[in-house]
């Protein structure tokens, strides 16, 4: 072997160790890359897994919002239907008729029961409870 040979020999075999420390350096930039991208995807699965339970959580906060929603207007109806109950501030025409015949003239507001069950005997029992009631609510009766 001649001299020329040996120094094209030893020539290529500096640009294999070139090439080669060049490729090794590049792996080692894909591994980092790789290692980097396995920390993304980790987290990427961590949230996709994490999301079923905080929609759940969600969902049984909505549900229970709802829930929450649906009994609080059943009050506020309950309350609106009781306010308009008491609203009512004038008597029905047959209890004025009632307190007018057995009201003596003295002013005394309160009625003798005696009196009004004399005077509401010719009513059925349903109209005597609701008269009744009516005084009551009105504070006529006790």
């Amino acid at each position: 072997m001649n001299e020329e040979m040996v120094q094209q020999l030893t020539a290529t075999a500096e640009r294999l160790a070139n090439a080669a420390e060049s490729l090794d350096r590049v792996l080692g930039r894909l591994d980092a890359q790789q290692e980097a991208l396995n920390t993304k995807v980790d987290r990427i699965v961590a949230a996709v897994e994490e999301r079923p339970y905080e929609l759940a959580a969600r969902e049984d906060g909505a549900r229970q919002l709802q829930d929450r929603v649906a009994e609080l207007e059943k009050s506020n109806s309950d309350l609106k239907a009781q306010a308009a109950r008491m609203a009512r501030k004038t008597l029905p025409p047959l209890v004025s008729a009632i307190l007018a015949k057995s009201c003596d003239e003295t002013g005394n507001e309160k009625l003798d029961k005696a009196v009004l069950d004399k005077t509401l005997q010719s009513l059925s029992v349903e109209q005597r409870i609701a008269v009744k009631s009516e005084l009551a609510r009105a504070g006529i009766i006790d």
